[in-house]
C-alpha cells in the first residue's frame, strides 16, 4: 500500500473555548479515494483545513506526502478544490484556468491541452469564454473543480465539489475521479450526497468532531446491518429509521 498520503493521528482543533475536531484518526493511502461525510457543522472541512495547513492542530498530529504540516513546499502536489469558490469574476473562465495553471507551474507548452482536459471533464468548454462574474453557481463550482484537476496532482482535496450541480455531470465527474485513483493518486473528498458515499474506497462518518466510523462501504452497511450508506449515517447517530 505504501507511506499514507494524508496522516492524521489523534488530531483535536479549538477554537478559543469550542472544540471542533476531537481525537480524529484519518489516512488516505495512495490510489484511493476516501469520502468524509457528516451534517453541516460536523467540521469536515476543518479536517480539511488542518489537513492542508490553513489552521494549526490543537492536538495531535497532520502529515501529507509524510510531511507534517504546514509545509507550504507540498501545496504544488496537491489539488485543492475549497467549499467556496475563489476565483477572478473580472477574467474568462479560460484565463481563470491559464492563471491558475501557471501558479501551478504547468509548461505553456502543456497548458492548452491541460486546461482543455479540465474543461471537459466540467462540461465548460463552451462557457470558457464568458466572464465569470456572468457565471451560475453551478457554473463557478465547476471551474473550481477544473481548476483543482490542472497538473495531475498527486493528491485531490475536494470540499462538496458536486454541490449545485446536475446528476447526469455528477456522474461524469465521478468516472474522471476514479480514472484519477485507478492511476495511483489518491483523493480525499468531503460531500453531502450520500449515493456518491457508495463510490468511494473507504469512508468516514464525521459527527460533533469525531469520526464515530471508517471502513469500506460495504463492510460498514454490513456491521450496521443496513442497505445503504444514508442508513448507516441514521443508525450511527442513533436515529431510528
Amino acid at each position: 500500500m505504501g507511506q499514507a498520503m494524508i496522516d492524521l493521528q489523534h488530531l483535536a482543533k479549538k477554537f478559543g473555548d469550542q472544540t471542533v475536531l476531537k481525537d480524529i484518526n484519518l489516512t488516505v493511502n495512495p490510489g484511493e479515494i476516501v469520502g468524509l461525510i457528516g451534517p453541516s457543522g460536523a467540521g469536515k472541512s476543518t479536517v480539511i483545513k488542518v489537513a492542508l495547513g490553513m489552521e494549526v492542530a490543537s492536538g495531535g498530529s497532520a502529515k501529507v506526502f509524510d510531511t507534517t504540516m504546514p509545509n507550504r513546499e507540498l501545496l504544488g502536489r496537491i489539488g485543492y478544490m475549497a467549499q467556496t469558490d475563489a476565483l477572478y469574476d473580472s477574467l474568462s473562465g479560460l484565463e481563470n484556468l491559464k492563471f491558475f495553471g501557471l501558479m501551478k507551474g504547468i509548461a505553456k507548452a502543456d497548458m492548452k491541452k491541460e486546461v482543455m482536459h479540465a474543461a471537459e471533464v466540467v462540461d465548460l468548454t463552451a462557457d470558457l469564454n464568458k466572464r465569470v462574474s456572468g457565471y451560475s453557481g453551478g457554473m463557478m463550482r465547476r471551474l473550481s473543480l477544473a481548476i483543482a484537476l490542472l497538473g495531475s496532482p498527486e493528491l485531490l482535496i475536494l470540499d462538496e465539489p458536486t454541490v449545485g450541480i446536475d446528476p447526469a455531470l455528477r456522474r461524469q465527474i465521478w468516472t474522471e475521479l476514479g480514472r484519477i485513483r485507478d492511476e495511483g493518486r489518491s483523493i480525499l473528498i468531503t460531500t453531502h450526497v450520500m449515493d456518491e458515499a457508495e463510490l468511494v474506497d473507504r469512508v468516514a462518518l464525521l459527527l460533533d468532531g469525531e469520526v464515530i466510523a471508517f471502513d469500506t462501504p460495504a463492510v460498514l452497511k454490513k456491521q450496521y446491518a443496513v442497505a445503504t450508506i444514508e442508513d448507516v449515517f441514521l443508525k450511527a447517530e442513533g436515529v431510528e429509521s
